[in-house]
């Protein structure tokens, strides 16, 4: 009995039968998101946007209410005031960081500096029914006495109110406090916060 040649090749055709080539879908390049780094003199603590939505919702319903916006940062708080109902032409965006206030304008008409000094020239000229505001945790008693400074019925008859995020040492006689944020709500600093809410006296 012959043994076949390990070495040698089996009588088999050359070529197999291909079916139908399809040509592969066109590459489509995915449009990465532009990242803004933050240096840590803005002092830009990020509003979660679940804590967003709650500062929203305690500001009350919507209607025509000039809403001041006076850190708005990478615009967590006015997002959610968008998604809410509220309407752009009524929110006032204040920050005085150019690349965040750059990144801002496609939310509504932004004003590009800083609102200590907006509002000393403000005063007594604009009014807002409406604040919420995430202060620099260091100037927090300055901004917030700021933003109270230019609130104002402007028309309605609802008092002016205000929801801030602030370090849960900051105290204020009109302050209700509605909750006491966990330690870890920003990776970015170790501060015990909490929401509050003022209804600004005539």
């Amino acid at each position: 009995m012959t043994r076949p040649a390990i070495y040698s090749r089996p009588a088999k055709p050359l070529f197999i039968a291909v079916k139908n080539r399809k040509e592969p879908a066109k590459f489509q390049p995915v449009a990465l998101p532009s990242v803004v780094a933050v240096d840590r003199a803005t002092e830009c603590h990020v509003t979660p946007d679940d804590v967003a939505r709650r500062m929203v919702a305690y500001l009350g319903e919507c209607g025509d209410y000039l809403t001041l916006e006076p850190s708005a940062g990478t615009g967590q708080l006015v997002r959610a005031l968008l998604a809410s109902g509220h309407s752009r032409s009524e929110i006032c965006m204040i920050e005085r960081h150019n690349t965040l206030a750059a990144g801002l304008a496609k939310y509504g008409p932004v004003i590009n500096r800083c609102f200590l000094d907006y509002a000393a020239e403000a005063r007594g000229k604009v009014f807002f029914p409406r604040v919420i505001i995430n202060p620099p945790f260091s100037d927090v008693r300055k901004h917030i006495a700021a933003a109270l400074s230019l609130m104002g019925p402007n028309g309605h008859e609802c008092p002016p109110v205000m929801v801030a995020l602030v370090p849960i040492t900051y105290q204020h006689p009109d302050a209700e406090e509605l909750e006491t944020l966990p330690n870890d709500t920003f990776s970015t600093a170790r501060v015990n916060t909490k929401i509050i809410r003022i209804e600004a006296r005539p």
